[in-house]
């Protein structure tokens, strides 16, 4: 078992006009080649987009992305025409399968050109995981799961594992891979880490206590190996996001 603590203040960053984004693994011109992956993670950045602004129309391929919205909201389009407004609350994920084009602009940016009706950033985590085959159908799906986080459970929000396909929000195309979701008061209780040979916990907002290592603030991410069931209990409101993973890229 191996448990390594990753600090929000020692993330990557990318810093522009509009786009403040902090990066857990290698992304873009900032490599580290000691930090790639952990399990089927790739990538795990967060971003906060100002009114008006996003990421212009670019290229995906064979990879499985989800995006979870923490405030504001998130215009989608794809060159498979699906469109969609992301929310906190709302799961989302897009399937870049054999190719896929995509923007993504803080709903302050209007696409019918109309006024905005509101101007404040747009705050995501957007994360990617290897799918198990190349060259699927791309593809897109979003769930509404504000009721089912309103609950303080570790909901699982994204999955391909067989374990979890009657109980996920939305389906991904890897069968070793699930992201849960706890969105956790601060008179909650907490909840439990699964069991599983890679884990990855996020802290998205808030403060928490996790059990046999100690306090962790927003933006801290903790990888552990052949691990499970350690408590993770919340000091005010606070949200968190896990992947359980049981294979790493390159085979089991």
């Amino acid at each position: 078992m191996t448990i390594e603590l990753h600090r929000g203040g020692d993330r990557m960053k990318t810093r522009i006009s509009w786009l403040d984004s902090k990066h857990s693994f290698s992304f873009g011109e900032h490599y580290d080649p000691d930090n790639t992956h952990h399990g089927l993670l790739l990538v795990n950045n967060e971003d906060v987009v100002l009114p008006g602004e996003g990421f212009d129309t670019h290229p995906h391929r064979d990879m499985e992305i989800v995006t979870w919205v923490l405030g504001g909201s998130l215009v989608h389009q794809d060159s498979l025409g699906h469109s969609g407004v992301i929310y906190p609350g709302l799961a989302q994920r897009m399937s870049a399968g054999t190719g896929i084009l995509h923007s993504e602009k803080n709903d302050s940016w209007r696409l019918d050109g109309k006024l905005p009706e509101h101007d404040e950033p747009v705050h995501f985590v957007q994360m990617w995981v290897v799918p198990d085959e190349p060259g699927v159908d791309p593809g897109y799906q979003q769930l509404e799961i504000d009721d089912e986080l309103a609950r303080g459970d570790l909901v699982t929000v994204a999955s391909g594992l067989p374990r979890y396909r009657d109980r996920t929000a939305i389906a991904i195309n890897s069968s070793h891979a699930a992201m849960h979701v706890a969105r956790m008061p601060a008179d909650s209780p907490g909840v439990t880490l699964p069991d599983a040979p890679y884990l990855h916990v996020f802290v998205a907002r808030g403060e928490i206590d996790m059990e046999g290592l100690g306090t962790l603030s927003q933006g801290d991410a903790v990888r552990l190996t052949r691990s499970g069931g350690q408590r993770l209990r919340p000091h005010g409101d606070a949200e968190v996001l896990v992947w359980e993973m049981h294979a790493r890229l390159g085979g089991q």
